[in-house]
């Protein structure tokens, strides 16, 4: 089988983009990728992920998210096409979160960029690597450096040997956040996957197939949670279908298959759009808390087709056990809540429900249709919600409102904690947790509660260490402020020690 070059028409882009590297800067990069001809991907990007009004939120790279995507996938190979000091950082950081599979790395330089040899390794690398013994997708990904020169992967063969080739960009400069790059993953996966199917009989998923309409559910859950929906729906005879991002290639069809697909991560505006062209309706929002629980229940059964009386037994059925978990975990004192997970308003609607008073809501992700119905409840109790929130906004609403527990990413958490205010990592402490029905109501109020508690230790630590590790008292041992010595020129004391000659020029004799 005979290669294809790349087709640069003009080598400048990518001699632009191997110069300047990842630091380079957002707008020399896209410059760089539409002079390369990624414009109409770069216009997608900023179509499915608007940045905002003050760019975009700081976060990890964003092609971690797509990296655990693929990581979590049996039967897949994962590559990526980056530069060495990314790929380094990327494969760490999931291999911390316990990857433990190898990821595979295509490296280059000036020359193999320019030149379009990069092209040729990531196409020899995608060959060796397709074997359909092994694997039923390779996942090959340009990051920063190769999105900007243009290496183009939809040149890349669609298979290999009945192996799939799914072919993505993720570089920072086009899409915002960590969240959102594992909707560019999904909504690839599930485009091929829907064509597929499009065109005849496809192979059933290996775990049980239920012969209840099932209701496909859209972002990573806690592990219980989809049991948990399941038993909400089961007095309508319905099922809970796969979730997406999936697990094996073969889930994607049956995900495609389900009638109803529950959009309870609001980010996943690729997968949605593959959704809908494939004839299914999607509902917002998630079964959190008792009003939460109930308005879902009716938006599911009537996007399902279910009779009021059915979608009336499934509320009596869940809504008194939610009530009476609520009523039993109550939360007081005054909570922020911000992070990047995308579940950030569902987990401020818990917490209202629960007693607490949550100000403030900031989440990195984006404003789409299937945040609405919380956005709505939220600011209806008084809740500022904020899209795209940076760490700024997050760390000004901790200032403002003085809460007794600031819930958001690590350095919101720093920052609150400095000013001696209670601080709880959403990712590890609050998205690791139960979210929906009854478990859901009462997994949040023992964290909570219990960091709230927390503040007279914390302050009483706080007064302790007051000055040590800042300023003068950094590092160990300092008792004393360092005198400041003035600063006087050198030139003097070395014309004097020529003159005298103890000092000669380098290279005299």
């Amino acid at each position: 089988m005979t290669t294809r070059p790349l087709p640069l028409a003009d080598s400048m882009p990518a001699a632009s983009a191997a110069a300047s590297g990842c630091h380079g800067g957002r707008e020399t990069l896209e410059a760089a990728a539409r002079a390369a001809g990624k414009g109409e991907l770069l216009d997608g990007m900023a179509r499915d992920y608007p940045r905002g009004p003050h760019d975009q939120p700081q976060s990890m790279c964003p092609a971690f998210g797509s990296l655990r995507v693929g990581l979590r996938m049996r039967r897949t190979a994962t590559i990526l096409s980056g530069s060495a000091c990314c790929v380094y950082g990327l494969t760490f950081t999931s291999h911390f979160y316990g990857a433990r599979r190898t990821v595979g790395y295509v490296p280059f330089n000036s020359e193999t960029l320019v030149t379009g040899q990069l092209f040729e390794d990531i196409r020899k690398a995608v060959f060796d690597l397709a074997d359909p013994e092994k694997y039923d997708a390779v996942i090959i990904t340009n990051l920063c450096v190769p999105t900007a020169s243009g290496v183009p992967l939809d040149l890349l063969p669609d298979e290999i040997e009945g192996v799939r080739i799914i072919g993505i960009d993720v570089p920072g400069f086009g899409v915002p956040t960590h969240a959102e790059a594992k909707d560019v993953l999904a909504g690839a996966m599930l485009r091929v996957a829907r064509k597929e199917a499009a065109q005849g009989p496809v192979a059933r998923p290996t775990n049980a197939i239920t012969d209840r309409p099932t209701v496909t559910l859209l972002g990573e859950l806690f592990p219980v949670d989809p049991m948990g929906i399941g038993a909400l729906l089961a007095p309508m005879g319905l099922a809970v279908g796969p979730t997406v991002p999936c697990r094996e290639w073969r889930e994607q069809y049956a995900a495609l298959a389900s009638p109803v697909v529950a959009a309870v991560h609001p980010f996943y505006t690729a997968a949605v759009r593959e959704f809908e062209a494939a004839g299914r309706t999607v509902v917002a929002s998630g079964p959190v808390g008792v009003e939460g629980t109930a308005a879902w229940l009716e938006a599911i059964g009537r996007a399902a087709g279910v009779s009021e009386a059915d979608i009336a037994s499934a509320k009596q059925a869940a809504l008194p056990a939610i009530e009476a978990t609520v009523a039993k975990h109550r939360i007081a004192g005054r909570v922020t809540v911000s992070g990047y997970e995308g579940s950030e308003l569902l987990v401020a609607r818990l917490l209202i429900e629960a007693g607490a008073d949550v100000p403030y809501v900031g989440t990195a992700c984006p404003r789409t249709p299937w945040s609405a119905p919380d956005k709505e409840w939220l600011e209806a109790r008084g809740t500022v919600v904020q899209y795209r929130a940076s760490l700024e906004q997050d760390v000004a609403a901790v200032r403002a409102f003085e809460p007794d527990l600031a819930i958001g990413t690590t350095p919101v958490v720093q920052a609150a904690k400095e000013r001696g205010t209670p601080g709880v990592y959403f990712t590890n402490l609050i998205s690791a947790r139960p979210l929906f029905g009854a478990p859901g109501a009462g997994s949040l109020a023992a964290t909570v509660n219990g960091a709230i508690g927390g503040a007279v230790r914390l302050n009483r630590m706080r007064s302790f260490f007051t000055g040590v590790g800042t300023g003068a008292g950094a590092g160990y041992g300092h008792t004393e402020v360092p005198v400041e010595r003035a600063v006087t020129s050198w030139k003097p004391a070395v014309k004097k020690a020529k003159d005298d000659g103890t000092m000669t020029d380098i290279g005299e004799k």
